[in-house]
């Protein structure tokens, strides 16, 4: 369920892209991680940060390609979050205690530090590597040729980024801290 929440702006983008056209399917997208925003509020009372960062451009890349009717304000898009996304993660890693990996998953799992940079570092390249074919799709082929892409290219790459992080993740981590027992019932204190 949670992949479908995920993927649900993309796939809703490309079913409108290919009912109508690009600026359909742009003004369907917006309202798609509008509504992406809106249940993560509802349900949880806070949104995810690169979901707002990612809704945020969206609103604005989509905006102007229907206020100009130009499919490359809309298209840039998917290279500028994925370059600030990289950058954010780099910079995560050069300030700062934590990794924005171990930020988000320490919880769950337990490496040490220089594996979570290692991590890190992983997920900097693929920020920058999606961006960078962006750039190559969208310059290299037509509109309908990038629509695929955006759409099923990004979930491919995406599933295969978590499949891939998740064997390297289960050959090295190991169970993360519990946190130590404080006084309460039954404790000695």
């Amino acid at each position: 369920m949670q992949l479908l929440f995920e993927f649900f702006p993309l796939i809703a983008f490309f079913v409108a892209f290919m009912a109508f056209d690009l600026y359909v399917a742009t003004a369907t997208i917006i309202v798609a991680i509008g509504l992406q925003i809106a249940y993560q509020w509802f349900r949880h009372r806070k949104v995810n940060k690169m979901l707002l960062i990612s809704g945020a451009l969206v609103a604005v890349f989509g905006g102007i390609t229907l206020a100009l009717r130009n499919p490359l304000f809309i298209q840039w898009k998917v290279t500028v979050v994925n370059w600030l996304f990289a950058a954010g993660f780099l910079g995560s890693q050069l300030f700062g205690d934590k990794t924005f990996t171990e930020r988000i998953m320490g919880h769950a799992v337990g490496l040490d530090k220089a594996l979570w940079r290692q991590l890190n570092t992983l997920w900097v390249v693929n920020f920058a590597v999606i961006g960078a074919l962006n750039l190559y799709v969208m310059y290299n082929f037509d509109l309908g040729v990038w629509a695929y892409f955006k759409t099923w290219g990004m979930i491919a790459l995406s599933l295969l980024m978590a499949v891939g992080q998740a064997i390297w993740i289960s050959s090295r981590a190991t169970e993360p801290a519990a946190p130590g027992p404080g006084p309460g019932p039954g404790s000695s204190n």
